[in-house]
């Protein structure tokens, strides 16, 4: 067994002496150890003020670090000083034990590594504490490393809401996209928790807000133009392209599947396929893929909204609003009556969608992350991300980014005349119309010039398209 002095020098508790020592008996495994204060030079916690006079001393239990398989408790004799210059009674300060705490500075630091790589139930079971005790531990690191935003520098925002459990839990959660720091997290995701989030900002900071980035939730949208109506409102790309697969792309489906009552095996395939279409190309499994074409292939009217889901997630990659307006001008017209009456109940988030090419909200981390994927699968070097003006953050080159869009399989190598030949006669009319005016269709195929910043010359221009892809157009349609 160790003996006191080494039990004294393992420890270094400052001011206090190790006095006496009961090891653990039986089953036991918390070993005791009983602290005496030694020291007559006494500081106050509250100022630093030196201390004389002592108010009163009580015994406090505190854990420290585990010794061997033995848990480890100290009884502390906690003094209370007379501080002359506060005037009151404070607590003696102590290097290595903090105000109020059951656990040693060296154990929490211990808690805090641990916290790191596991969740707070695995370190409070690992070493046998609280769960509220290493929670609180966990809030003491992150307010230690987490600053306080600058509320003077944030003119952008980001609402969103998240899953806290099952059952339909969820909170709030409030981030600056530009400098990527969370601001501020609440329960609940109505309008009542939005408005606690802009109640709670400094004064001045809400007048100050120019954009917004939420999803399509009606309560975030109500309460921010409450609180800013100046700023403006820009609805993510990837709710507003769910809500056309719901809204249009599933529609669809339905009224081709509705159509084939007197077929029950083509009606089943239709019926089946909701996930397939609503599901992006790249995450498709090899025969899935060979399915999807084939699927299309049979159906005219779901390829063409099909591909109308690619031309509204390149509207998001637009820089002039114009050209943006221009190319969802060019999707409508591209298209039957009844398609447009399925492309009107997405009109109302047209607005959201157009206000990203007016603010320098950057790309989401993810579409990062999969183009930086995409590049290193093709073995290309991904390229670093550069900030041009006004702070937008795109990859190096915005033009690729509708080469690898799902569309590729079936327009890349597409001209006008060959799709007003797909297209049939009939309730399509209006599409094959449409197809006739290939400026107009260009417009909803390519981005302008200035937009992407495809290449200046005739030449450069018949060099760097892909064989059989149409030819851009010479100006910007604005």
């Amino acid at each position: 067994m160790l003996d006191r002095k080494a039990l004294q020098a393992l420890g270094c508790w400052t001011g206090y002496r190790l006095e006496r020592v009961e090891w653990p008996q039986g089953d036991s495994r918390t070993l005791s150890l009983y602290l005496k204060p030694v020291s007559q030079i006494m500081y106050c916690e509250q100022c630093g003020a030196r201390c004389q006079q002592i108010h009163e001393t009580t015994v406090r239990r505190v854990r420290d670090l585990p010794l061997f398989e033995y848990r480890v408790v100290l009884h502390v004799p906690r003094r209370r000083v007379w501080c002359e210059r506060c005037g009151a009674a404070r607590l003696e300060k102590l290097d290595w034990l903090g105000r109020y705490q059951r656990v040693t500075e060296r154990f929490a630091k211990a808690c805090e590594k641990l916290l790191q790589a596991a969740s707070v139930q695995a370190v409070a079971a690992f070493y046998e504490l609280g769960w509220h005790t290493v929670k609180s531990i966990d809030k003491m690191r992150l307010r230690a490393r987490v600053a306080e935003p600058d509320w003077s520098t944030i003119r952008y925002l980001a609402m969103d809401e998240f899953a806290l459990h099952k059952g339909h839990r969820y909170a709030t959660v409030v981030v600056d996209p530009i400098g990527r720091q969370v601001l501020w997290v609440g329960p609940g995701r109505s309008r009542e928790t939005a408005r606690a989030f802009f109640e709670q900002l400094p004064e001045g900071v809400a007048e100050r807000i120019e954009a917004v980035a939420i999803d399509m939730t009606t309560a975030y949208e109500l309460e921010i133009k409450e609180q800013c109506p100046q700023a403006e409102i820009v609805f993510d790309l990837y709710h507003v392209v769910a809500k056309y697969g719901r809204e249009v792309i599933d529609r669809v489906r339905v009224d081709q599947a509705n159509q084939l009552r007197h077929d029950k095996p083509a009606r089943k395939v239709l019926k089946s396929s909701r996930w397939l279409l609503l599901r992006n190309r790249h995450n498709l499994k090899p025969e899935q893929a060979v399915h999807l074409k084939e699927l299309l292939a049979a159906n005219q009217s779901l390829l063409c909204v099909y591909v109308l889901r690619d031309e509204l997630k390149r509207l998001w990659f637009y820089r002039k609003p114009a050209c943006a307006e221009k190319a969802w001008g060019a999707m409508v017209r591209t298209g039957s009556a009844k398609r447009d009456r399925r492309l009107a109940k997405v009109r109302p988030a047209l607005a959201g969608l157009l206000a990203r090419n007016r603010g320098p909200l950057p790309p989401s981390a993810q579409y990062q992350r999969r183009r930086r994927y995409q590049q290193h699968d093709q073995g290309h070097q991904a390229p670093r991300l550069r900030v041009p003006r006004r702070a937008i953050l795109l990859p190096q080159d915005p033009r690729r980014v509708p080469r690898d869009s799902a569309m590729n399989h079936f327009f890349v190598h597409a001209t006008p005349a060959s799709l007003r030949r797909m297209l049939p006669a009939g309730p399509l009319s209006d599409a094959r119309t449409a197809l006739s005016r290939p400026a107009d269709w260009l417009v909803a195929r390519f981005p302008c010039r200035a937009c992407h910043r495809r290449p200046s010359s005739q030449s450069q221009r018949a060099t760097s398209r892909r064989p059989g892809s149409p030819r851009l157009p010479s100006s910007c349609p604005e």
